[in-house]
């Protein structure tokens, strides 16, 4: 007869968060072998530490003028020059930048966390529960973002609070889509199966089981909308629906300098650098995300 051997439960619990531990570490080392994903990192983590010293690593305030500072070009003192008003664009765009990713990060966040619990709920109890809350996705995804945001900001009023409403109201439809469809591939699975017959209730079933199996393309998600979201906040601003002045943004700055690109190159340029650079590190680094944690994209490579 067989000895059949128990191991503690306190091993079993090591042992588990070892293997969770070891699943995050494989990811992350694979993103940064990644070339891809090395260079979007680098660039992300360079724009966010720019942000978050900018009173550290500029030297001007960014709306105070200098009567004898109009339209300067590139200087030591003046890195990217002075627009119309006499201000340093350089302290402009680093706190523009600091909007920009305030607005994406957390605007997303919430967006993404709402529909992400929309999604698996009604994935998970089906019937009217999915119904009705997919048919409430539906008329959301029926607005194009960009006019939707309007909508909102144009209701609400301009200003970087509102303007994050706006966003995170347009994230939540397609976080909530994509959230039902990684929960319905995954609802009847046997450690599903075995979860709820050894008594495990919904909410752990869903966030304890089930939400690790289902989360890698959400993460995918929240890297592309994050850069999405830099878009519609920097189109915003170009329409003058963002920021209030005189505090810099992006896309303000931007739509400033249209009337000045042949007296001042600079004005466009830097700003619009910035913009870009933030953009191609946040899609650099979605498309390593998918590759480090999916398996099959992994498979196909």
């Amino acid at each position: 007869m067989s000895r059949v051997s128990y191991q503690p439960l306190e091993y079993r619990s090591r042992r588990e968060r070892l293997v969770r531990e070891s699943m995050l570490w494989g990811s992350l080392d694979r993103l940064v072998r990644n070339p891809q994903g090395l260079i979007g990192l680098v660039i992300l983590l360079l724009l966010v530490f720019a942000a978050v010293f900018a009173p550290f690593i500029t030297w001007h305030d960014p709306n105070i003028q200098d009567a004898s500072a109009r339209f300067l070009s590139p200087s030591f003192e003046h890195p990217f020059g002075t627009d119309e008003l006499r201000r340093d664009l350089y302290s402009r765009t680093i706190y523009g930048l600091r909007i920009s990713l305030l607005i994406s990060l957390v605007a997303v966040g919430v967006g993404a966390t709402f529909g992400i619990i929309a999604g698996f709920l009604s994935g998970y109890f089906g019937g009217w529960v999915d119904t009705v809350m997919m048919r409430l996705v539906d008329a959301l995804l029926a607005f194009p973002g960009l006019l939707a945001a309007l909508a909102i900001v144009t209701i609400l009023g301009p200003g970087v609070r509102n303007v994050g409403i706006a966003i995170a109201f347009f994230s939540i439809p397609s976080f909530a889509r994509l959230a039902r469809a990684q929960m319905l591939s995954e609802r009847n699975r046997d450690y599903v199966l075995a979860a709820e017959a050894l008594g495990a209730g919904a909410m752990r079933v869903v966030f304890g089981h089930i939400t690790r199996n289902a989360i890698a393309p959400l993460l995918t998600q929240v890297a592309l909308f994050m850069a999405a979201a830099v878009v519609l906040s920097a189109s915003l601003s170009f329409l003058g629906l963002g920021e209030k002045p005189p505090d810099p943004s992006l896309g303000g700055l931007v739509n400033s300098s249209k009337s000045n690109l042949q007296v001042a190159w600079w004005y466009a340029v830097f700003p619009g650098a910035a913009l870009a650079a933030l953009l191609l590190s946040l899609n650099l680094l979605a498309d390593a995300i998918n590759e480090a944690i999916n398996p099959f994209a992994r498979r196909r490579a």
